[in-house]
């Protein structure tokens, strides 16, 4: 494996979002199932369960093929892909039909730089901590 730093780099890129995923999944379902909380995302669920944790090793995978030689910071780096991952979230959903409600579209504001900080954060710490461990970085 010492041999294979894009493989390496996607294992350390995808880690981190699925075990996020697991946890937060399991607290959807426990309120949907348990406590009847009435939010049908079972259409839509997929897209984070799928594509996140993929993109998410990919842009590990750019990181440490362009940008790590480069000393661009990674948590940088990384507080960018929400802002694609945002916008694909969304068309999904509206190609789903799937109502967001207008209290999302009023926090938004707040939520995107937010995202940005979180990620920065996960990035530069979790990510950044893989990374060193898989001596990628």
């Amino acid at each position: 494996m010492v041999k294979h730093p894009y493989v390496r780099a996607y294992l350390a890129g995808i880690a981190v979002p699925t075990v996020l995923l697991l946890v937060a999944i399991s607290g959807y379902t426990v309120l949907r199932y348990v406590f009847n909380v009435p939010v049908p995302m079972e259409r839509i669920i997929v897209f984070p369960m799928a594509a996140v944790p993929n993109l998410w090793g990919l842009w590990n995978v750019i990181y440490v093929a362009r940008f790590a030689r480069r000393n661009v910071p990674l948590g940088l780096f990384g507080s960018l892909l929400p802002l694609l991952l945002g916008p694909i979230g969304y068309g999904i959903s509206r190609l789903l039909d799937f109502s967001i409600p207008s209290l999302i579209f009023h926090l938004l504001p707040l939520g995107i730089p937010a995202a940005l900080i979180i990620y920065y954060l996960a990035w530069k710490h979790l990510v950044g901590f893989l990374n060193r461990e898989l001596d990628l970085a």
